[in-house]
């Protein structure tokens, strides 16, 4: 089981949109070096949206390729259409991917019947880990505590990341569904606490710009020690809050470009941080010693 700082990788764009991908091996050598415990691919984060299906496929083998085995690789690979998003977990099983992402379907608002059938195709079409992932305020989807606790009981179906930010389905799902399914936190801001109250990690945005901070309060959040864990969560909390101003990853782009790892690169509908939102994400980033 993957646990502590999962980084929800951005995919690195050059000032066209086209993928860059040596500014991604070095985010992912960076990664390495600063002790993410595992790199999330083509995520929410990673502009899954706005990627074709063969390019999604490439920036998660690339960065396979580029993890070397130093690090697991966690790909994206959900979809609103059943049929591509076994496709996409195919794709990245034979990439060697260690476990896949698979978000609500979007748009179409399925049932709960119709999740649970959505995601026991995929489980049972691809022999891969996998990971459920619920962020109804991007999918317009909500995947309750039932269901997800329902499907942990397929053999392939590991984990969750719960990005309602509600600590009590924490709770719900720990309970239901036993300790060796993985929850992790979507949500930066309360996933500290999440991990004091059995959570097993937090997929972050916030990690793309403070990595070395996520996993030391990571460690010490899984480890128990609250004192500690939540005083190094609160000189992160400016980020965690700022790095949403506007459509993530929109904020997190533009602080890595500060910190000059990437280009000024990302895609339509996306546009670039507008000005207002520049002196309040620069200072959350002075007080987390990253800038």
């Amino acid at each position: 089981m993957l646990k502590g700082n999962l980084v929800a990788l951005v995919t690195p764009m050059r000032g066209d949109g086209s993928v860059d991908y040596p500014a991604l091996q070095r985010l992912v050598d960076w990664h390495v070096e600063q002790g993410t415990d595992a790199i999330v691919s083509v995520g929410t984060t990673g502009e899954s949206a706005t990627l074709d299906e063969k390019e999604h496929c490439e920036v998660i083998a690339r960065t396979i390729e580029y993890a070397a085995g130093r690090i697991p690789v966690v790909a994206g690979t959900g979809a609103n259409a059943t049929t591509e998003a076994i496709r996409l977990t195919r794709c990245a099983a034979e990439a060697g991917a260690d476990a896949c992402l698979l978000v609500t379907p979007y748009y179409n608002k399925p049932t709960q019947e119709g999740l649970y059938l959505h995601h026991m195709a995929v489980a049972e079409a691809v022999d891969v880990p996998q990971i459920l992932y619920n962020v109804p305020g991007r999918t317009a989807c909500d995947m309750l505590p039932e269901t997800a606790i329902r499907l942990s009981r397929a053999d392939n179906i590991v984990g969750i990341k719960e990005a309602t930010g509600d600590l009590e389905r924490v709770k719900a799902i720990r309970e239901g569904a036993g300790a060796g399914f993985a929850i992790y936190s979507g949500d930066d801001a309360t996933g500290c606490e999440a991990m004091l109250q059995g959570a097993d990690g937090v997929i972050s945005v916030t990690s793309n710009v403070a990595p070395a901070a996520m996993t030391e309060m990571c460690r010490a959040a899984l480890a128990g020690d609250r004192d500690r864990a939540e005083a190094l969560d609160a000189r992160l909390q400016p980020l965690h809050r700022n790095l949403f101003l506007e459509s993530n990853p929109i904020p997190v782009k533009w602080a890595l470009a500060e910190m000059g790892r990437i280009e000024k690169g990302i895609r339509l509908p996306l546009t670039w941080l507008s000005e207002p939102c520049h002196a309040p994400l620069r200072e959350a980033m002075r007080q987390a010693g990253v800038l």
